[in-house]
């Protein structure tokens, strides 16, 4: 169950970015209700990933890494921001490092 909750609330914050960038500055401001939602339900997946018993340090880690890749990737899909190969690698080593926790708690 924690895996799927944290799962969401990647997901979730993900969407959050994205809705901020698509806010532009929340000068947009329909776009102000979808970040905040967001944002919300992301960090009480987060809490209760973290009552169910998963280290903070895990959660946390696993949420930011996996959520700043997911994110550089979605920028560049829907937004064409650059994705240069140091990123590429920066991404390939993040998920490494979610790979290499995932694999601590088994």
């Amino acid at each position: 169950m924690s895996a799927t909750l944290l799962a969401g609330a990647i997901i979730f914050e993900t969407a959050g970015t994205i809705s901020l960038k698509v806010s532009d500055g929340f000068r947009r401001k329909i776009w102000m209700a979808p970040f905040a939602t967001s944002y919300i339900i992301a960090f009480i997946m987060l809490a209760l990933v973290i009552n169910e018993g998963v280290p903070i340090g895990v959660a946390y880690g696993i949420w930011a890494a996996t959520g700043v890749a997911l994110t550089a990737v979605l920028g560049r899909l829907l937004f064409r921001e650059p994705l240069t190969p140091l990123m590429e690698l920066g991404i390939t080593a993040i998920a490494a490092g979610v790979l290499a926790i995932e694999l601590s708690l088994h």
